[in-house]
């Protein structure tokens, strides 16, 4: 894993890293259909929004073992957070075809596509992880609704991933909203989560994720939340008293692709690329609940941190408090998204009664 001490330190320097990063790409001879020689090699460079260890490090490692093993001209590059630029950079690295793969989570992508923003409303999904696991890797009216608003956008929806249950952190227990009230906490710069948190009754505050470190340590926040192994390798909980497990919400990114790089490449290598997503779902569903179950391990063998797990009363006082931001999404996203929010209502509902 690269050093979070690293990271800590801000992100100015990324604007003009990745302005070098896309000036050596596009200066380097590729093509349409990745960086290639003469000799027909290719390298498919995958960008992520993490740092090296974590549950998309796991997964760009494994597509790069399954393509790489079918295709011995192609060299699957990966790239962790930072090296090339925001997560907005990256994205808009694939809009223009100078990175072949990347994630993209649904509180970044969600500002250009706003449908995709119905994974971070909370108390959505089940409180049952298999009913979730099936729709997060095979619900076809999730997938193509969304696959269709990211291809409005220039973009190719290949898999959904959840990363585990978002955690809260604070520097005091959060057992009700009334304990949020005034609470600083870093949020996604994501209308739908600053009416979530300003529903609790606390100040929500969009930070970039390098920033949170600092900014917890300085006091500039008072809370933060994100899965449980990002705590861990960002060591948030060195800064922090308090974790809450409230299972609100999962932490979803998507893995995507420019549509005219998928199509560029020749029908056997777009089948192996469909085919490893595919297979990877759930072998990134066991890989994320491994990760977060350790490193609530680990944190609590490095510190003296209190570890909080709400009840399901605590819950539905939480539950009420954001029951108007379903409205709001449905108002931001369309018809479209209407239709995703009711299916995956649909399949919670149907999961929970089976």
């Amino acid at each position: 894993m690269q050093s979070t001490r690293f990271l800590h330190k801000g992100t100015l320097w990324m604007g003009a890293l990745a302005l070098a990063a896309g000036m050596a790409l596009s200066g380097c001879g590729q093509s349409d259909d990745g960086a290639e020689s003469a000799e027909g090699e290719q390298v498919w460079r995958f960008a992520l929004e993490e740092t090296k260890g974590g549950v998309q490090w796991k997964y760009a490692e494994k597509f790069k073992e399954e393509i790489e093993a079918a295709h011995d001209n192609v060299e699957v590059k990966i790239y962790p957070y930072g090296t090339l630029g925001s997560s907005q950079d990256i994205t808009q690295q694939i809009q223009n075809n100078t990175m072949q793969f990347a994630f993209a989570s649904a509180g970044h992508v969600g500002s250009t596509i706003p449908e995709a923003q119905v994974f971070t409303l909370h108390f959505l999904f089940s409180q049952d992880d298999s009913v979730n696991e099936e729709i997060f890797a095979s619900n076809p009216v999730v997938h193509e609704e969304l696959g269709a608003a990211y291809n409005e956008k220039g973009l190719e929806l290949l898999s959904i991933v959840p990363e585990g249950w978002m955690v809260w952190s604070a520097n005091k227990a959060i057992e009700t909203p009334e304990d949020f009230e005034g609470v600083k906490i870093r949020v996604k710069p994501s209308d739908l989560l600053l009416a979530t948190y300003e529903g609790y009754g606390a100040n929500p505050k969009p930070m970039a994720y390098s920033e949170i470190y600092g900014g917890l340590q300085r006091g500039q926040i008072d809370a933060q939340t994100q899965p449980m192994f990002a705590i861990r390798d960002m060591s948030f909980y060195e800064v922090q008293d308090y974790l809450i497990e409230a299972r609100n919400a999962q932490f979803v990114s998507t893995v995507i692709t420019s549509p005219g790089f998928l199509e560029s490449l020749p029908e056997d290598m777009q089948a192996s690329v469909k085919e490893t997503v595919k297979e990877l779902d759930p072998f990134i569903w066991d890989v994320q609940k491994t990760l977060n179950r350790e490193a609530a391990e680990e944190i609590k063998s490095k510190s003296d941190i209190e570890f909080v797990e709400l009840t399901s009363e605590q819950v539905e006082t939480f539950r009420e408090s954001v029951e108007p931001v379903f409205d709001q999404y449905v108002e931001m996203a369309g018809p479209r998204g209407e239709k995703i929010l009711k299916a995956i209502q649909d399949a919670v509902a149907e999961g929970n009664d089976e």
